[in-house]
């Protein structure tokens, strides 16, 4: 997304989450930049940037650690945003998902020396 949607609370601006029509608009960017870095392979971190990447919504739990295929052949994996991380509320839970999302990435380095 190209743009920061937020609120205020108090002196704090939080993030809001983009709707369908706010990410569907800025789809273009995102193809252009495709067109000119033309990677071979591109990780959505979280559920917005899945969403751009497939034009559909993901479920990141379904599809974490695949390898998937975009309709120009690209590898795309998905995994969680990196700030997901941060509202664990538990130690235990946010060393489980830092574990997980480590893994994910270490995935995506698995499949690009695979294809080096």
């Amino acid at each position: 997304m190209k743009h920061f949607k937020h609120e205020m609370r108090g002196k704090r601006r939080l993030h809001k989450r983009p709707n369908a029509y706010e990410i569907d608009r800025c789809k273009w960017w995102l193809e252009q930049e495709r067109a000119i870095v033309r990677p071979k392979t591109i990780v959505a971190l979280g559920a917005t940037a899945a969403r751009s990447l497939f034009g559909r919504v993901i479920t990141i739990n379904k599809v974490r650690g695949q390898a998937l295929a975009l309709a120009d052949g690209t590898t795309a994996f998905v995994t969680i945003h990196p700030s997901a991380l941060l509202r664990v509320e538990d130690a235990a839970g946010r060393q489980q998902q830092f574990t997980a999302f480590v893994a994910d990435l270490r995935q995506v380095a698995k499949s690009m020396q695979a294809k080096a």
